[in-house]
């Protein structure tokens, strides 16, 4: 999340980050690794950075990059 040190959101992109993260990690079987809460939040901080306002594009967006990226 280095990428993201200088970052600045308003409270209501804040907001729908959170509401997005919370939907995509209730998705995800139990238990849920940190390294995939990372990498949810890094996409919706990332996407949210470009211009998505949308919290289930967020969501959608994160989760499917959650299943293309290479296991570690």
């Amino acid at each position: 999340m280095d990428n993201f040190a200088n970052a600045s959101f308003e409270p209501d992109v804040i907001a729908v980050m959170q509401d997005a993260l919370e939907g995509a990690v209730s998705t995800l079987p139990h238990p849920v690794s940190s390294s995939h809460i990372k990498s949810i939040a890094e996409t919706i901080l990332r996407s949210a950075s470009e211009g998505e306002r949308d919290p289930k594009a967020l969501q959608t967006m994160a989760l499917l990059e959650l299943q293309i990226s290479p296991r570690k």
